[in-house]
């Protein structure tokens, strides 16, 4: 699997694939983070932004390949393994970025809560805006997973899909990314850290699940 990984990820830096998920994800962060706002807020909007980036990375890496090279490496580890290291590589590389964001989005916020009078703990913040972007990221996966080849091969209905699920997955009730999001939004206004730990617990679940049936899927469809 190691091997795999390496792979599907040397596949995705060559591509140049990742380079709009990655330019409409800082454009997000440009035009609604700002620097001096409410640490938990920016922290709330930089998780929610990495859903949609985190499905559409997933459709790039489970793309990657032409036909003819997705058949081979199936053959040689099995369709349901060659699945699972696109979807792997599209993970870590959200969660990497969500990481890094979150580390940049936390020197430059305020700490304090939104009416920029009350003090929030910077490292417990830090810490809770990390666990809502592994949800958000997580959960984006999930959408992608559910929204890309083999689910639906066409991308005329794909892309639509992933375009409608992806916003829904952020608003829709019982949602972890919305959760997640509305713990560090809703604690800034008492300035009151809450760690996203259940939300990001379902998230786990949702996206085991959802790649799950994805790989399964795999070795009954042809490319």
């Amino acid at each position: 699997m190691t091997a795999l990984l390496r792979y599907q990820s040397a596949l995705l830096l060559r591509s140049q694939r990742w380079l709009p998920p990655f330019l409409l994800y800082a454009v997000f962060l440009a035009v609604g983070v700002q620097g001096g706002q409410p640490l938990l807020d920016s922290l709330g909007y930089t998780a929610a932004f990495l859903l949609p980036v985190a499905a559409w990375l997933v459709r790039i890496c489970v793309t990657n390949e032409p036909p003819a090279a997705r058949t081979v490496v199936a053959a040689a580890v099995g369709p349901g393994r060659a699945h699972l290291a696109c979807v792997l590589v599209a993970l870590t590389t959200a969660v990497v970025l969500g990481a890094a964001a979150t580390v940049t989005v936390t020197l430059i916020s305020d700490p304090v809560g939104t009416d920029h009078d009350q003090r929030v703990p910077v490292p417990q913040a830090a810490g809770a805006g990390l666990l809502a972007v592994l949800t958000c990221a997580l959960l984006g996966v999930a959408v992608g997973a559910l929204t890309a080849w083999p689910l639906l091969r066409s991308p005329g209905r794909a892309v639509p899909a992933l375009l409608l699920a992806a916003p829904a997955a952020l608003v829709v009730t019982g949602s972890p990314a919305r959760a997640a999001v509305s713990d560090l939004v809703g604690g800034s206004r008492t300035a009151t850290v809450h760690a996203p730990i259940l939300p990001m617990a379902a998230a786990v679940l949702l996206t085991a699940v959802a790649t799950a049936v994805a790989c399964a899927l795999t070795s009954r469809r042809s490319p």
